[in-house]
């Protein structure tokens, strides 16, 4: 039986949940999304295509969002509701 290589994506609420928090919480930190994807290693376009729910993130960028924003992996996929 041949594979399918189409690709992955996550759902698409969790995609949305993601990028909301990663706009906030950078939005938080007072930080223009070019200043954050500095700090990050990151280029800008990709951070503001993350942000848009554009992008797949890899577990490695995850943590590396986390780490810089000061909050946990767990906290950027939890949505509002959940974070009350």
């Amino acid at each position: 039986m041949k594979k399918s290589k189409a690709l992955r994506r996550p759902s698409s609420p969790l995609t949305s949940i993601l990028a909301a928090n990663i706009r906030e919480f950078r939005e938080r930190k007072g930080l223009s999304q070019e200043e954050f994807a500095d700090i990050c290693g990151l280029h800008r376009t990709y951070v503001g295509s993350v942000e848009r729910g554009e992008r797949n993130v890899t577990l490695s960028t995850l943590e590396i969002f986390a780490s810089v924003m000061g909050v946990s992996v767990p906290q950027l996929l939890t949505g509002k509701t959940s974070r009350k």
